[in-house]
């Protein structure tokens, strides 16, 4: 069979770690890429050993191996839209958000993975003053969660309404062209409520609550989600709409691996099938 001349598929850089357990990271990201018909290629920062219960270890890249696969894919593919995870250290931050402006690299989602969802801090400060510096002024959008949108705000965030201030403050201060507070960490009703503003518009994002405890990989899922309707060419609202609706429909089938918190269900329509088929 001949291969289908003149044919072009969006695609997509994921500049992140690795997640040995597959739950997160770069394994979520090309997952979620492949779910949308956008071609994944990847950077890797870091390489984790963990699991469901935990991270065990983690080893940097040096900056300039990630630098070298960001202008190998870059170079030679090019790329509609890209996102990134977790970078680590200062170093990487700074290599890849110099990478970002020489390669010209446009449609930029920065998930930026600085506390985990229980507040924990995973960078240091001074790698969080070259985020804020240097990489987020680049970004269509930036994603944090509600213990980042604090560091980055200033703020302590309890309601909507400190979720909502916390997006101006962003948005004003650190050069995103758009936020989205996440609410995955929030309390009650506002668990998955998420806060969207792009200077002129505010809104709230809410969907159906989840009941489940897998919901590893969550957060760069949902920037992976938006990177990848950016790259099919969508406006950066519809992207983080669309985003949104595809965890959340991720989390409905999440999967019930390992002894502690499984994964998402990012391959949904599959195991959709597989409930049909047990009936």
């Amino acid at each position: 069979m001949n291969a289908i001349k003149n044919f072009t598929i969006p695609v997509a850089l994921t500049i992140a770690g690795s997640d040995s357990g597959g739950g997160a990271g770069i394994q979520s990201d090309l997952r979620t890429f492949a779910f949308h018909c956008v071609h994944g290629t990847s950077a890797i920062t870091c390489v984790t050993a963990q699991n469901t219960l935990g991270v065990r270890r983690v080893d940097a890249m040096s900056p300039e191996a990630v630098v070298a696969q960001m202008q190998a894919v870059v170079e030679d593919i090019g790329v509609q839209a890209a996102k990134t995870g977790m970078l680590l250290n200062q170093e990487i931050i700074s290599a890849v958000a110099q990478q970002v402006d020489a390669l010209q690299i446009n449609n930029l989602v920065v998930d930026p993975v600085m506390v985990s969802r229980t507040g924990a801090q995973l960078i240091d400060n001074e790698a969080v003053q070259t985020l804020c510096d240097a990489l987020i002024p680049q970004a269509a959008i930036i994603t944090p969660n509600r213990y980042e949108a604090e560091i980055l705000s200033g703020l302590q965030i309890q309601s909507l309404d400190d979720m909502q201030a916390a997006a101006q403050i962003i948005h004003q201060n650190l050069g995103a062209k758009a936020v989205l507070v996440k609410g995955g960490g929030m309390q009650g009703n506002l668990r998955g409520v998420d806060i969207w503003f792009d200077g002129q518009r505010m809104e709230t994002l809410t969907t159906k609550q989840v009941d489940t405890k897998n919901t590893h990989g969550t957060g760069c899922t949902l920037s992976a989600a938006i990177a990848a309707n950016l790259a099919l060419g969508k406006d950066l609202w519809s992207a983080v709409q669309q985003a949104k609706e595809y965890v959340t429909t991720a989390l409905t089938y999440s999967l019930d691996i390992g002894q502690g918190q499984g994964p998402v269900g990012h391959f949904f329509p599959l195991l959709q099938n597989e409930r049909r088929k047990s009936f």
